[in-house]
């Protein structure tokens, strides 16, 4: 089980009551498939990936990087039970999508970089340790049925 501090709990639940989730899933998400074309393999369903233009402006990438935000709201909802939270989850994308799960940190990584650009200077070092401890804890749980 995870410690976490009242600073890392409300820094979350704020972060969380702060961003677009229709702006700031997509553009995660579209981000991860740019700067890493080899995750593009996962959504062969999803039409015209082939530059950043398309992703970009694909509807499909838009509408499940909003999808993946309102994914993490069951995160930030039961941060005590991570784990448990996202097993079925996680055996959805090792077993019926057969998803890498380094990719899950690279979409992490993707995302706080979308935060921090939309929350500018209030994303101090302390803000940014708590929340990629809060990914941190998505990815394993994520990446649990795995090991």
């Amino acid at each position: 089980m995870v410690e976490w501090t009242d600073f890392e709990r409300d820094t979350i639940q704020d972060i969380f009551s702060r961003i677009e989730y229709d702006v700031v899933g997509p553009a995660a998400l579209a981000r991860c498939l740019v700067v890493y074309p080899w995750t593009q393999r996962y959504f062969g369903g999803f039409g015209n990936l082939y530059n950043a233009a398309a992703i970009k402006g694909n509807p499909m990438v838009s509408k499940h990087g909003t999808t993946i935000l309102h994914g993490l709201d069951r995160a930030v909802k039961n941060m005590d039970d991570i784990k448990n939270t996202y097993a079925e989850l996680s055996v959805l994308h090792s077993e019926k999508l057969h998803v890498d799960p380094d990719n899950f940190k690279l979409l992490a990584d993707c995302l706080t970089i979308v935060v921090a650009a939309q929350l500018g200077n209030e994303f101090s070092g302390e803000v940014q340790a708590a929340f990629q401890k809060f990914l941190a804890v998505v990815v394993s749980s994520l990446g649990r049925q795995y090991h």
